[in-house]
């Protein structure tokens, strides 16, 4: 890491090892702007630059679809009504910013009308499985007293169990509508997206202020939540949030959340 930053043009101070995959230093000159972390992509690292002051935050805010978890539920199950091609590429296209999000989600939904509600259930168990660090990631702000929340521009068929099998405390969605047990092609209003998730940031917080919290995300409905939070992390990003968030992990697992704040290995719950 002294390497990074000096090949950037700064000044490396004194070196702690956090964990196995993780070291801070402090720095005796800054980097050039943008320097350090064109440096550290050259060689496959993750390097950023954060305050010193107020690192450990009170509360965790995440995406769920890309980030927590490995995949995007509506694309899987998009798959298993035979239209994921489709789907896919309007996920693409609005996770880029390229599409309004609440059209771009009633669109995709209409598609899996017909599609039996007992499928919700094997595409979670066959396709949605935690990212590397999630558990440990929710779990160690948990313990240490942050508040957990996992706010999602999917549905709450999976955040209720992607929340419980990682240890967020809190989770919202939007909601698919069924009758006559398949679904309808409609998701119940009003629509949570982009602006919900800044939201629900700013009633978590208020006690504290955003500065208090942590937020991350992989796409363009997460821009306003990572950038309002008082470190915002765009993790392995689509690049309009990649570019505005404070911080960009592309090769570590999420538990450089916990590396960011300044928690040591240590302190890690794994169980």
């Amino acid at each position: 890491m002294a390497e990074t930053v000096n090949g950037a043009g700064g000044a490396a101070g004194e070196t702690r090892r956090l964990a196995a995959g993780a070291v801070e230093l402090d720095l005796a000159r800054r980097p050039a702007p943008g320097a350090m972390g064109e440096f550290a992509a050259r060689i496959g690292i993750d390097a950023n630059l954060v305050p010193s002051a107020n690192r450990r935050k009170r509360l965790l805010i995440a995406d769920m679809d890309s980030t927590i978890i490995d995949v995007e539920c509506i694309d899987e199950l998009a798959d298993f009504a035979g239209v994921k091609p489709m789907v896919a590429e309007i996920t693409e296209r609005a996770m880029r910013g390229e599409l309004d999000f609440e059209a771009a989600l009633r669109a995709r939904v209409a598609l899996l009308r017909g599609l039996p509600a007992g499928t919700l259930g094997q595409c979670y168990e066959a396709r949605v499985r935690l990212n590397p660090g999630a558990r440990v990631l929710a779990r160690t702000m948990a313990a240490l007293g942050a508040e957990t929340a996992l706010v999602s521009g999917g549905f709450t068929f999976f955040s209720e169990r992607v929340a419980r099998a990682a240890g967020f405390a809190y989770n919202q969605a939007n909601t698919l509508l069924t009758e006559d047990g398949v679904l309808t092609g409609e998701v119940a209003d009003p629509i949570l997206g982009r602006e919900a998730k800044r939201a629900a940031l700013a009633r978590l917080s208020a006690d504290f202020g955003p500065e208090g919290a942590i937020a991350v995300g992989d796409g363009a409905n997460d821009l306003d939540m990572v950038t309002a939070a008082g470190l915002g992390v765009a993790y392995r990003a689509k690049p309009a949030l990649a570019e505005a968030a404070d911080a960009r992990i592309e090769h570590s697992d999420l538990t450089a959340l916990l590396a960011l704040q300044g928690i040591p290995e240590t302190e890690w719950v794994r169980d």
